[in-house]
């Protein structure tokens, strides 16, 4: 039994070192394995790199006109506009334009009837063909002493009276042909052949759109710097693809107290074919330029208070304050800030921090990085 006992204790005594035996060994290659990578690690930094890097597109800050300008939206109105309204009254025996149809000054448009003019005519001039004899015969008659001057006085005021008389009745036979007032197109026709017109009844509407103007209402901030003369640029909804060239024609020297506004006219004349009176457009007004600015696009900027781009330098980013000038459409002019060539990042700003590593990607940045490779070989000698 006491030889049972002892073949017992010595066979726990080997499993147990044994089992130290393996634990220092499985630590042993646990540790070899940690050290490996670490010396994997220390030799390779770039993978750690790129695995941390974050991906991001950039574009090289540049050089190119820059407009300063005030943008707004107005609808188009024609310079001259007409109501043309029946001055008498009488049956339209002829309608001689239509709608669409160009007419000039002065071209009848409407004949209304004239019978009742012309008896006002007649009867008008055989009362004035009367008093004017009479007072003729008065004058003869004054010489011989057989008619007092007052007398003649008193004919002599009837003929002048005849006379308007038979002026007002002509008038009147004239309004029986309706004529344009101003050169234009019609726009709008209100009667019919056989209508009976009442007198100041619209008939007709005539548009000039030989010359087309746009109202803006400016804020009073920018009344020091629009002044007439500056050119504009509209482009109509209507007219997609197309941009119509226009000048400040006038500028209201007053403020509305109301809304703090001032009304600002640009005129397009004959370059602006194809607009019409009625379109909506967006109007831009440049009243400063700078031909070499350095721009960058506006997408770069940061949305966190302050003027701020990313600038990509050594494969990592530093936010850098900048100074703004003019922006025109996509891009903004940087005043201080920024080289020319410098990266600023346009996509992937939202993952970004001061310093934090990342990777240029896409076709931007082939055309960004090949600039910047002589000057990496640069440092890769030193």
């Amino acid at each position: 039994m006491s030889r049972n006992i002892f073949l017992h204790g010595r066979t726990g005594t080997c499993a147990a070192a044994l089992l130290i035996t393996t634990s220092l060994l499985l630590s042993g290659c646990g540790a070899g394995t940690g050290a490996a990578n670490a010396q994997a690690a220390e030799k390779d930094p770039k993978a750690e790199k790129a695995v941390d890097a974050v991906p991001v597109e950039a574009v090289a800050a540049s050089r190119r006109a820059v407009a300063a300008s005030y943008t707004g939206t107005a609808a188009l109105e024609a310079r001259a506009e007409s109501q043309v309204v029946a001055k008498t009254s009488g049956v339209a025996l002829a309608v001689l334009v239509e709608e669409g149809q160009a007419v000039r000054a002065g071209q009848p448009l409407v004949r209304l009837d004239p019978d009742r003019a012309r008896l006002a005519v007649a009867q008008s001039e055989a009362v004035m063909r009367k008093l004017e004899n009479n007072y003729q015969r008065a004058q003869k008659l004054i010489g011989q002493q057989m008619v007092s001057a007052a007398d003649v006085d008193q004919i002599k005021y009837d003929v002048d009276n005849a006379r308007a008389q038979y002026r007002l009745a002509t008038l009147e036979l004239s309004y029986t042909t309706v004529v344009a007032p101003i050169s234009g197109v019609i726009a709008s026709r209100s009667i019919k052949t056989g209508n009976f017109v009442q007198i100041n009844t619209p008939i007709f509407r005539i548009i000039d759109n030989s010359r087309l103007e746009a109202t803006l209402n400016v804020p009073e901030r920018e009344l020091a710097t629009l002044r007439a003369g500056q050119p504009v640029t509209l482009v109509a909804d209507a007219l997609p693809g197309k941009s119509f060239p226009g000048v400040v024609d006038r500028i209201s020297p007053v403020v509305d107290a109301g809304s703090g506004t001032f009304r600002v006219v640009s005129g397009f004349g004959e370059d602006a074919q194809g607009l019409q009176p009625g379109m909506f457009g967006r109007i831009r007004i440049d009243y400063d330029q700078r031909a070499d600015a350095l721009v960058v696009p506006r997408v770069a900027l940061l949305d966190d208070g302050e003027p701020a781009v990313f600038r990509v330098r050594a494969g990592k980013v530093a936010r850098v304050p900048v100074k703004l000038g003019y922006a025109e459409g996509a891009w903004v002019e940087i005043r201080d800030g920024l080289a020319e060539g410098d990266q600023v990042v346009t996509a992937g700003k939202v993952a970004l921090r001061d310093g934090t590593a990342v990777q240029v990607i896409g076709a931007k940045a082939a055309t960004v990085t090949a600039a910047a490779q002589p000057a990496k070989k640069a440092e890769s000698r030193q």
